[in-house]
């Protein structure tokens, strides 16, 4: 489907529903669970258990944070959406995992218009080392990057961290690029293998990496974005652009997602929510503020239009690293000719 027409035809389903059933309020019955594809502790973790309390007092239910991890968030994934559509089973994760896990053919089927989109934080990652570490600033570590054996933890290649490894690789020259990939179950402990000294280095998101760095167990050397991550009790982290100033850079953008398929009702109450309660959360801009996030909460088709910059730079990068087994055009996705 193609993304314009799609966010179009959003529009007018969810005219549709306020116009059928504007007094609709859900009331579920039971306890929700939210998949969560990766490991404890990690970026998508974090948040998620700040954001399902305010949803659960908002809902008079429970919600459940399941962590289900594995093929780099791709078996939890697809978990929530073969899940009955009945609006008990939703799933968090980043944006642009959702929308490109069938490029790379780890879901398939798949594309972002099976889910209605709750966005809340965009998050960056950061390229740090274990403070034992010789390296001192970015240049040195990119210069190993290029002719040393630097080992560097993520969450695996479709993560955060593992795309924005590659991004550098892209963004360095590619062909004599010869940092490896350590992968981990999840964001928490690729950073704990840096700070420990298992690998050399990190790229996984500000968010998992701040309390190791406030610790003094892991130093930041950059961060992929074009001005500085100021996070309050650290030093100012540069941006990647000092060192790389053509890397392209897309906000990151993560939320909670409801498979498509369920009553009108759910997506129009946890709408309702959202933008009365999630938007204006002080405990959601209290956790931005502390680890580094960007506090930008939306939802329906003002979310679909934030995602879809970081849905298109991921999918195309995946093409121009040969990763993708479908061609993103068939998901409505137009890559630029190289």
């Amino acid at each position: 489907m193609n993304f314009t027409k799609s966010i179009v035809a959003a529009a007018t389903v969810m005219a549709l529903f306020g116009a059928t059933s504007a007094s609709a309020e859900w009331k579920p019955d039971r306890p929700i669970n939210i998949i969560v594809p990766w490991s404890a502790g990690g970026s998508t973790d974090q948040v998620t258990r700040v954001v399902a309390p305010l949803l659960a007092e908002a809902l008079g239910t429970d919600i459940v944070v399941v962590n289900q991890p594995g093929a780099s968030g791709s078996i939890g994934t697809k978990a929530a959406l073969d899940a009955p559509r009945d609006g008990y089973t939703w799933t968090a994760n980043a944006i642009a995992n959702n929308a490109t896990y069938a490029i790379t053919g780890l879901v398939k089927d798949t594309s972002i218009d099976d889910y209605h989109i709750y966005l809340h934080v965009a998050n960056v990652p950061v390229v740090s080392v274990n403070v034992d570490s010789k390296y001192k600033d970015f240049a040195e570590l990119l210069a190993d990057f290029k002719t040393g054996d630097v080992t560097v933890g993520t969450a695996g290649v479709n993560s955060s961290g593992g795309m924005a490894l590659a991004a550098i690789k892209e963004a360095a020259g590619g062909s004599d690029f010869s940092a490896r990939m350590i992968t981990y179950d999840g964001g928490n402990p690729a950073v704990i293998a840096a700070a420990s000294g298992e690998v050399v280095a990190t790229t996984q998101l500000a968010v998992e990496q701040t309390e190791m760095i406030k610790a003094g167990r892991l130093r930041a050397l950059a961060v992929l974005s074009d001005t500085d991550l100021i996070v309050a009790g650290m030093d100012p982290v540069p941006p990647i652009t000092n060192y790389l100033p053509d890397m392209p850079i897309a906000a990151d953008y993560f939320g909670v997602f409801i498979p498509v398929g369920a009553p009108a009702e759910v997506y129009e109450t946890v709408d309702k929510i959202w933008k009365e309660q999630i938007m204006n959360s002080k405990e959601l801009q209290d956790y931005a503020s502390a680890r580094g996030a960007v506090f930008s909460p939306s939802y329906g088709d003002a979310a679909y239009k934030k995602a879809m910059p970081v849905v298109i730079a991921e999918a195309c990068a995946r093409v121009a690293r040969k990763e993708a087994v479908i061609d993103p055009s068939t998901l409505g996705i137009e890559c630029p000719a190289h």
